[in-house]
């Protein structure tokens, strides 16, 4: 009797085992499936076939066509804000001598010094110092931020001294938009004024006078005769330095702006008092504001719109930015961890955190091709602190990671060919298109998607006639090709 109880004991307690494991398995294989639906749902909703690229660079040229035509501001809302960012002769490629130039950055300020050679010759004996700007500072008034500026650049040309000459240089000074906001008082806040507006000219030409003001306290024998532009304004102007084919500049970084030129005639607002005026004015398009019910957007992406600092503004921005795309690769995976246990049956805290996957995390993980993922393991475990993390979900990580970034380049790349659209440059003529910016630079595999979206879209009978290239000189040099150009009107 004892022996039939040992056996029948076993028995039940290998059923109730097989019991256990196999609800386990079911369980297991349902979360695998809502992990999946999930993941082909978010892909579905984010995918970008060519006849979907093409819609959102039509619409894009609608905007543009119609801000140029519209003669006051009133008469162009609901379309692209796009601003007359310079007005006057872009570098020729024969530009020589010493230059300076200045980038605003955020919190940062990268002073420049470069060498052009002319006949295109490449940029040399480039010398940068990036400096951390005091927050008193930059909030507070343009003459405190100026006098900053100056005495900063008296150490960086003391430890960079030029050529001894009595002749006054040119100081380039470019700004590059970052994500964060910033305060109503700083200077900052008039970057992107548009000069065919009088207020904010004045406020621009005030801001360079004190500037030269400053040069003069300090005994410096620079000026800045131009208007505060944009960063990718300048990448444009090292763009034409080298080749004369350049018709547009892209950035893509932590914010994101595309600049093209375009013919005065084109824009009914731009108000010139000068005799000779220019054939050709610089159009900063300002497309981060662009929005579109063609775009391919997601409940993820209203989520975090809604959510963020400036609701229902920079909608563009928000899917193509480095400073986004990490929190929407987030918010995709937290959603599969609250709803099919992604990481295990309590959610990682840190998942929760808005903004703690930054883009180069997410661009490490996605291009990792080790064969247990371990680039992917280690993030997780550094970021989000998840750190028993199985092969399955580190693949799934990186599916989302690849959906997020093919749907951003791909879209930047529409935006590409409706600026060329725009121009009437598709089908006659070679038009080259400068990027710059840390997703462009770094993240390869979204550098690929960007090209490959420009190529599907154009073809191979007009693929030839778009040439996207890699700014000259490294982040902020446009400031220097910018200083090139000369007197301009401000």
């Amino acid at each position: 009797m004892t022996r039939k109880v040992v056996v029948v004991a076993v028995t039940a307690a290998t059923v109730a085992a097989a019991v256990l494991l196999g609800r386990w398995m079911r369980r297991k294989e349902r979360r695998r499936k809502q992990t999946q639906r999930i993941l082909r749902k978010f892909a579905r909703e984010c995918a970008t076939p060519v006849s979907k690229l093409w819609t959102v660079a039509d619409a894009m040229v609608s905007d543009m066509t119609a801000f140029l035509a519209s003669p006051t501001s009133a008469e162009s809302r609901g379309f692209l804000n796009m601003l007359v960012a310079f007005a006057g002769s872009l570098p020729s490629g024969d530009e020589k001598g010493v230059h300076y130039g200045a980038n605003l950055r955020g919190k940062e300020l990268l002073l420049l010094r470069g060498t052009l050679g002319g006949n295109e010759e490449p940029i040399s004996d480039v010398h940068k110092q990036e400096i951390s700007i005091p927050e008193d500072v930059l909030n507070g008034f343009s003459k405190e931020l100026c006098d900053y500026i100056s005495l900063e650049l008296v150490k960086f040309l003391g430890m960079n001294p030029g050529e001894e000459t009595e002749v006054v240089k040119n100081l380039g000074f470019t700004l590059t938009r970052y994500v964060e906001q910033i305060s109503a008082s700083s200077i900052l806040t008039i970057q992107r004024k548009s000069l065919a507006d009088g207020d904010d000219e004045k406020a621009l030409k005030e801001f360079v006078n004190d500037m030269n003001e400053s040069f003069d306290k300090h005994g410096l024998n620079i000026r800045m005769n131009m208007a505060l532009v944009d960063d990718t304004i300048g990448v444009l102007a090292g763009g034409r330095y080298y080749h004369k084919d350049t018709v547009a500049a892209v950035t893509l970084g932590m914010g994101t702006n595309a600049a093209y030129i375009e013919q005065a005639q084109e824009v009914m607002r731009w108000k010139s008092t000068t005799p000779n005026e220019p054939q050709e004015i610089v159009i900063s398009t300002e497309w981060g504001d662009f929005r579109s019910y063609h775009l391919p957007l997601t409940e993820f992406d209203a989520a975090l719109d809604a959510e963020s600092l400036n609701p229902g503004s920079r909608v563009f921005e928000k899917m193509v930015s480095g400073g986004y795309l990490g929190e929407i690769v987030r918010r995709v995976l937290l959603r599969m961890s609250e709803e099919s246990a992604l990481f295990g049956d309590t959610v990682p805290p840190k998942l929760k955190v808005p903004y703690i996957l930054g883009s180069p995390d997410m661009a490490a993980m996605h291009q990792d091709i080790s064969e247990d993922r371990e680039i992917v393991n280690k993030k997780l475990k550094e970021v989000f602190g998840i750190m028993d993390s199985t092969l399955g979900a580190r693949e799934v990580v990186v599916e989302v990671c690849d959906v997020v970034a093919e749907r951003a380049a791909r879209v930047a790349g529409a935006g590409i060919v409706g600026m060329i659209k725009k121009l009437g440059r598709l089908e006659k003529k070679m038009s080259i298109v400068i990027v710059e910016g840390g997703l462009y630079d770094h993240y390869r595999v979204f550098r690929n998607y960007l090209h490959s979206s420009v190529w599907e879209m154009l073809g191979d009978e007009f693929s030839d006639h778009v040439v996207i290239e890699h700014s000259h000189g490294g982040s902020g040099a446009g400031a220097l090709f910018f200083a090139a150009c000369g007197n301009v009107k401000i």
